[in-house]
Parts: C-alpha cells; sequence; structure tokens
C-alpha cells in the first residue's frame, strides 16, 4: 500500500488538484515578464508533474517542454499533451543542451528539495537553461508555510477520476521541527466498478525557505536581478508569509 512519491498518485493527481488555478498563475507570471519587457517564445516548465501548469503555457502560444523526476507523473503528462516534448530529469543536475525564454517550476515544487545545497544547484541549472534576458518564474512555501500548511493538518474529499472511478482521499500533514521538515501522509482510496478498491499511501516532504535563504541562493546561482514577492499583487513578503514567488532575470 505504500508507495514512493508521486508514483500511485499520478493517476488520481488531476482529479483531486482539479481546482487549482494554474490559468491564473500564468496570467501572473506573463504580466511580470510582459512588464519587464519579455514577450516569452519558449518555455521549460520543471516539476511538471502530469502537465497542469505545462497546458497553460502551451495553450498561450509558447513553444514548451516539460521536466519532471517521476515517470507515472510524466505518462499522464504525454496522454494529455501528445504534441508537447516531455523529458525525466532531476531539478539538481538536468541538462537539455538548449535555453530558453521562460524557466517555470509551480505549485511548490522546490520544497521537495530539503537541503538549500540541492536547492541552490537546482537555481543553478534553471540559470543555466536561460536565454541572455530571460525569466525565471518560481513558487516556494516559506518556513511558516511549510510548518502550518493546512488548518487542522489534513485535508480530505471525494471526487471522480477520469476514468469514472470514485477517489477518497486524507491527506494529513505533521511537521518534524528536529529535521525542519513539513510530512505529508497521502492516503488514496479508489473504488471502479468491476476492479474493487485500491488503497495506497505516500509520504511526501517538503521544507520550508525563507526569502534571505533564497536570495542568497539566486546570488550563487548568477542571477544578480529579481524580486521575491507575494501572489497576486507583488507585494513584499512579511514574517507571516507562507508562500513567495520568485521571479529572477539572467542578465542580457
Amino acid at each position: 500500500m505504500q508507495h514512493p512519491p508521486f508514483t500511485a498518485l499520478a493517476a488520481v493527481y488531476d482529479a483531486i488538484m482539479a481546482d487549482v488555478e494554474y490559468d491564473h498563475w500564468l496570467d501572473f507570471v506573463l504580466t511580470y515578464a510582459r512588464d519587464g519587457g519579455l514577450e516569452p517564445r519558449t518555455a521549460l516548465d520543471l516539476a511538471c508533474g502530469t502537465g497542469g501548469f505545462t497546458r497553460e503555457l502551451h495553450a498561450a502560444g509558447l513553444a514548451v517542454t516539460g521536466l519532471d523526476g517521476s515517470a507515472e507523473m510524466l505518462l499522464s503528462a504525454r496522454q494529455r499533451l501528445p504534441s508537447v516534448p516531455f523529458v525525466q530529469g532531476d531539478l539538481r543536475t538536468f541538462e537539455l543542451g538548449q535555453r530558453f525564454d521562460l524557466v517555470t517550476c509551480v505549485f511548490d515544487s522546490l520544497n521537495n528539495l530539503l537541503s538549500t545545497q540541492d536547492l541552490g544547484a537546482a537555481f543553478g541549472q534553471m540559470y543555466a537553461h536561460l536565454n541572455a534576458g530571460g525569466l525565471l518564474a518560481c513558487d516556494l512555501n516559506t518556513r511558516l508555510g511549510v510548518r502550518e500548511l493546512w488548518e487542522g493538518d489534513s485535508i480530505e474529499g471525494v471526487v471522480t477520476a477520469e476514468d469514472g472511478g470514485e477517489v477518497h482521499y486524507h491527506w494529513s500533514h505533521h511537521y518534524d521541527p528536529q529535521e525542519e521538515l513539513g510530512v505529508v501522509q497521502a492516503f488514496c482510496r479508489v473504488m471502479n466498478e468491476g476492479e474493487g478498491v485500491q488503497e495506497f499511501v505516500e509520504t511526501h516532504k517538503e521544507r520550508g525557505y525563507d526569502p534571505a535563504e533564497v536570495a542568497a541562493l539566486l546570488h550563487g546561482a548568477g542571477f544578480s536581478r529579481f524580486e521575491i514577492v507575494e501572489y497576486p499583487d507583488f507585494a513584499e513578503p512579511t514574517p507571516d508569509t507562507p508562500r513567495i514567488w520568485v521571479l529572477a532575470w539572467r542578465d542580457a
């Protein structure tokens, strides 16, 4: 019943995350890019998962490539967007041999990197894959955001999967102060007519990163011009901010 992260979850991920506002996130990113004089034509969507945000980039007319570490999530992404190239790779070490106008990494994906060394390595790869004058846009949960992920430390519900199956999910969260990690136990029960009941659990760990930590790592990766802001109003983060957005330029 226990599975590695982002494996069994791939089959029901889109049903559970159906309300995620990927389209609003893209408006936020493209507004910032265009205000900065960039009209991106190519994009690299990192930790793309099943392709929810990738789809929005593609629909906006960008030539987009998706990259993720999970073969199972990429299988769903390829089924959703058969004309988009998807690559399996590690955020810390990927090398595609090309550069892009826009690099994105959304929905707390970078919090799955559990050390500053790993996050710094990922920022370095992002920088290396940007065209001169290109933009990196990504979000991260802060330390506060990881400590207090959900009110009541759990979420649950019932949704219908694409194949008609009924998905019951109960995800619980706790914070490990010694490791400084948030831990999510993601339990799902999937019921399909004629196929019986399938259950699985995945354990996901996240580390929170505050603006000062992120700024130092961006500098170390080569970014000299960036902003760390709140969504959706581009406000400066406060100590009570649970999630930040990074908008970083590669110098022309």
